[in-house]
C-alpha cells in the first residue's frame, strides 16, 4: 500500500521490484493521482488508485473488504509540482493565489484560513507549525495587509512577512519560507494525518509487514520518530505528540535512511528526506 504525494514514483518501484504484489495508492490530490494514473497503467489491474488523506486509509481498506495489507510506503508532506504550479499557491517563488490546499477541490484555501483565525491564533501556528519566533511580529503584519485588502497573492502574503522582519536571509533560508510551512501544515492538517495513519497501522499492517516513512522536516519526522520509539518501548522524543502505545501492536525499528551526497546533487529538494522503517512484530 502506497500512500504519497508523489505517487508515482514509490508505487511504479514497489510494482516492478514485486511481480506479484497488489498495490493501493492514496492520495488526497486529484492531479497527483491523474499522473499516476498514466504512469502506472502497464501494470493493469494490480494498481488501484484512491482518492482519500492518509488518516482515512482505515475506513477506506475496509470498505474495499481488505482486512490486513503486507506493508506501507507513506511518503508526506508537498510534492515538486504542487510546489512548482503558481496555481497550487504553494511557494512564494511564483505569484498565484494563496490557496495552499492539497486538495484543491474542497475545504477552506490559505486566505480564508488567515481571515478566519485571530491575530494571536495566527502568530501560534506560525510559531508551532513553522518554528518561526518572529510569530507575532509577522501574525500582525498579515492580519493588517488582509485588512487593508493587500493581501491577494502569495507575493502580497510575503511582501506582508518581509515588512516584518525585513528582506534578510536568516540561515540561508528567505524570510517567509517558515511562514509559508506553517500555513500549509495547519491548513491541510499535515500532522494530523500523520498520526492517524501511524496509528492505524497495527490494525492494517500483518504480523511481519513493515511501514516505511519519509519526512521531510523536522516536525514530520518527530512524529514517526516518536511512534516508533513508543511502539518498539524505545527512548521517547517527549517533544513530539503521541497517542499511548497500543497494546496489539510491538514494532522492530529497522533503522533510518538519508539520501546520499549524488541523491542530494541530482535532487536538491531531497536534501532534508528522512526515511524510518519498522516491521510489526509480535507483542
Amino acid at each position: 500500500m502506497s500512500t504519497s504525494q508523489s505517487v508515482a514514483q514509490h508505487s511504479s518501484t514497489i510494482l516492478a521490484t514485486a511481480p506479484s504484489a497488489n498495490l493501493i495508492a492514496f492520495d488526497r490530490d486529484p492531479a497527483a493521482l491523474e499522473a499516476a494514473r498514466a504512469r502506472l497503467a502497464p501494470f493493469g489491474d494490480r494498481v488501484k488508485l484512491v482518492h482519500a488523506r492518509f488518516g482515512t486509509i482505515e475506513a477506506a481498506l475496509a470498505e474495499m473488504g481488505i482486512d490486513k495489507v503486507a506493508g506501507i510506503c507513506a511518503d508526506l508532506g508537498v510534492s515538486s509540482p504542487q510546489i512548482d504550479d503558481p496555481q497550487r499557491g504553494m511557494s512564494f517563488r511564483h505569484e498565484g493565489p494563496l490557496d495552499m490546499r492539497m486538495d484543491p477541490s474542497s475545504g477552506e484555501t490559505a486566505l480564508e484560513l488567515i481571515e478566519r483565525l485571530t491575530e494571536e491564533q495566527l502568530a501560534d501556528v506560525i510559531f508551532h507549525a513553522g518554528d518561526e519566533r518572529r510569530s507575532r511580529r509577522i501574525a500582525r503584519s498579515i492580519k493588517r495587509a488582509a485588512k487593508d485588502r493587500e493581501l491577494g497573492s502569495t507575493l502580497d502574503l510575503r511582501r506582508a512577512i518581509v515588512r516584518a522582519v525585513g528582506p534578510m536571509r536568516v540561515g540561508g533560508i528567505d524570510p517567509a519560507t517558515r511562514t509559508f510551512q506553517a500555513l500549509r501544515i495547519a491548513l491541510n492538517d499535515e500532522l494530523g494525518e500523520i498520526d492517524r495513519l501511524l496509528q492505524s497501522f497495527p490494525r492494517i499492517v500483518k504480523t511481519g509487514g513493515v511501514a516505511a516513512v519519509i519526512s521531510f522536516h523536522s516536525l514530520e519526522d518527530r512524529i514517526v520518530k516518536t511512534f516508533i520509539a513508543r511502539e518498539s518501548r524505545a527512548e521517547v522524543d517527549r517533544r513530539a505528540p503521541f497517542a499511548p502505545p497500543s497494546r496489539a501492536l510491538r514494532l522492530k525499528s529497522l533503522g533510518r535512511v538519508k539520501p546520499g551526497a549524488d541523491e542530494v546533487r541530482d535532487n536538491p529538494r531531497a536534501r532534508s528526506a528522512i526515511l524510518r522503517v519498522a516491521e510489526r512484530i509480535d507483542g
